[in-house]
């Protein structure tokens, strides 16, 4: 993955184009208004074109490499988020639907990156398991304080608000597989398109900071839409610039998927126990 981090003046007319192509995600998945997101990734791309005269998306591979352009680095995220919204998002456990979303959301990710490495050939996004090396103390201390975290918030969050009712009831020993597949699959999935993905492209034009604010408006409106309503973006958008950060420190896909089945692992179990008290009866703060 290359990334060109700076912490150079941020170029207003850059800032305005990542904005709007940002702002897509709200509007297709909180708002549900297609419309609007598609003018807002139209505007976006509009004004990233004008200001890179066009030009950037003829560019040879290693002049591309070279000096990154918004233009095509947009279009990889404008790509992700329309072939996102081409599917429903609601949580179903149905045969058709876990076949929907691998086809949505593994193309999501996918065809951006073929974009990037055949088309463009910039090789902006890639996935970089091992990263940043072997795993030391703090590794491994926040992988456990995000089990105690979990374990202690979301089970008063999820049944306090009714919002495990977003997720379909689980009373059968197959739909308990399954919920644990779907929940598991997302996760894995939200790492390799928001951070390697979206996050990615952004540290190619923005600082740090401001490349994680971005990428947080689409990993926070993904997860409203699945289900995570109410007052869930409080814990969304923490979660969100806290995998940025940890990304950024590890250099490592594997520690932040890891992090995130972990949270996960206790969103399945506090869904089931939600919809059948008897299962997963571990979670003190649950009402």
């Amino acid at each position: 993955m290359e990334t060109q981090r700076t912490e150079a003046r941020v170029r207003p007319w850059a800032l305005v184009a990542a904005t709007l192509t940002m702002l897509a995600a709200p509007a297709f998945f909180v708002l549900e208004i297609v419309w609007l997101g598609a003018g807002l990734l139209v505007a976006g791309l509009a004004i990233a074109f004008a200001a890179e005269g066009g030009g950037a998306l003829l560019r040879p591979g290693a002049e591309a490499r070279r000096t990154p352009s918004l233009l095509r680095d947009l279009s990889l995220v404008a790509i992700g988020l329309v072939i996102v919204r081409s599917i429903p998002l609601a949580a179903e456990l149905d045969n058709w639907a876990m076949v929907r979303f691998t086809l949505a959301l593994g193309g999501a990710v996918l065809v951006p990156y073929l974009v990037s490495r055949f088309v463009y050939r910039d090789r902006a996004t890639s996935f970089p398991w091992r990263g940043g090396g072997r795993w030391g103390a703090w590794h491994w201390t926040w992988l456990a304080a995000v089990l105690v975290l979990a374990w202690v918030i979301l089970p008063f969050y999820f049944i306090a608000s009714g919002v495990y009712q977003n997720w379909p009831v689980v009373d059968t020993p197959d739909l308990i597989a399954r919920l644990f597949v779907g929940v598991g699959a997302v996760g894995i999935w939200d790492e390799l398109f928001f951070i390697c993905t979206v996050f990615a492209v952004l540290l190619r034009h923005f600082p740090a900071w401001l490349a994680n604010l971005l990428q947080a408006i689409v990993f926070v409106s993904f997860l409203w839409e699945l289900g995570y309503r109410s007052w869930g973006p409080l814990l969304t958008i923490p979660f969100a610039l806290a995998q940025g950060y940890i990304f950024l420190r590890t250099k490592s896909l594997a520690y932040v998927v890891t992090v995130h089945l972990l949270f996960d692992a206790v969103v399945f179990a506090v869904i089931v126990h939600a919809h059948d008290p008897s299962l997963f009866d571990i979670f003190p703060t649950a009402p």
